[in-house]
C-alpha cells in the first residue's frame, strides 16, 4: 500500500516478508520497522536486509512497544540505526526520520553493486564542470532494468550493472584520459566526465560496446523472443558539452543532460 505522510512516499507492509520483499524491490531511503508482525519477526527482517547487498545500507529504525534494555541492544546489535519505543511523540519521529535520511544521503557516496561513485561525489564533480569549459559529459542510461529484474531476478540485474560499469570504465581507460570520472547519475545510468576532444570517440565505443553485450545477458533460450520485444534490455546515451549552455545550476545542467538522451 502506497500513501503520504508527513510529506514522505510511504509503502506500507503488514506481514515481515511482504516488507523483505517491498525493501529488495523498491529499495526504500529509510526502514521504520515493528518487532511484533504477524508471521517472522522485526529482527528476522532486519537480519535479512542487512545480509542482503542491496538492502544492507538502507537505514533502519525500530517503532515497537518492545521496551526493555536487552530487546533495544538486540535491536542496535542488528545494525539498526535508531530504537523509538511506544507511545511515542510524532514530532519526535519526524525529527528522528529527518536526521536519519540526512545522515544516509550523505554516507551515500559509492553504489553497493559496482562499487562507482553516485550521490554527493558525482553532484561534485558536475558543479565543477559549471565552472570550466574544457569538459564534457556523457550519459549512458540503461533501459527496462527493472523488468529484466522481475524476470530473471537480482542477482542477474546486478551481474547487468556490474558488466556494464566495467565497459564503461575499460571504454575511459582505453580511449579517455587519465582523470576522467565515471560514475552513476542514478541507479541504472552512468555518468562520464571527460575532455571535449575525447567526447566523440569514447562515445562511440561505449556504444558500441554496450549494443553488441545486452542480448547476451539473456540465457540462449529467450534471446529471439527478446529481440522481438519492446522490453527488452535497451540502450539510450546523451553527451553534453559547455556550448550548449550556460548552465543556471547543476539542476539545470542535469535536466539538459536528461533531455539529450536518445
Amino acid at each position: 500500500m502506497i500513501g503520504a505522510v508527513q510529506g514522505y512516499e510511504v509503502l506500507v507492509a503488514n506481514w515481515g516478508e511482504d516488507g523483505v520483499k517491498v525493501c529488495q524491490t523498491e529499495r526504500p531511503d529509510l526502514v521504520i520497522l515493528d518487532i511484533r508482525l504477524n508471521d517472522i519477526d522485526g529482527y528476522e527482517v532486519a537480519t535479512r536486509l542487512r545480509g542482503n547487498r542491496r538492502t544492507s545500507n538502507i537505514p533502519i529504525i525500530f517503532l515497537t512497544e518492545k521496551r526493555s534494555r536487552s530487546d533495544r541492544l538486540h535491536g542496535l546489535e542488528l545494525g539498526a540505526d535508531d530504537y523509538i519505543t511506544k507511545p511515542f511523540d510524532i514530532q519526535e519521529l519526524r525529527l528522528r526520520v529527518r536526521n536519519s535520511l540526512q545522515r544516509s544521503s550523505l554516507g551515500s557516496v559509492t553504489n553497493p553493486v559496482t562499487g562507482l561513485p553516485e550521490g554527493i561525489n558525482v553532484d561534485e564533480r558536475l558543479t565543477d564542470c559549471l565552472e570550466g569549459n574544457d569538459w564534457a559529459i556523457i550519459l549512458v542510461s540503461l533501459d527496462n532494468l527493472d523488468g529484466f529484474r522481475e524476470a530473471y531476478g537480482f542477482v542477474a540485474s546486478d551481474d547487468v550493472l556490474r558488466a556494464v560499469s566495467l565497459m564503461v570504465k575499460n571504454s575511459a581507460r582505453k580511449v579517455g584520459y587519465p582523470d576522467d570520472f565515471v560514475g552513476h547519475f542514478s541507479s541504472s545510468e552512468f555518468v562520464v566526465i571527460t575532455n571535449a576532444d575525447a567526447v566523440a570517440n569514447l562515445g562511440e565505443r561505449i556504444r558500441s560496446r554496450l549494443e553488441n553485450s545486452l542480448d547476451y545477458f539473456y540465457p540462449l533460450r529467450d534471446r529471439d523472443i527478446i529481440d522481438r520485444s519492446e522490453e527488452r534490455l535497451a540502450l539510450r546515451m546523451a553527451d553534453l558539452l559547455p556550448s550548449q549552455g550556460p548552465f543556471d545550476d547543476l539542476d539545470h545542467l542535469k535536466t539538459v543532460l536528461l533531455r539529450r538522451k536518445k
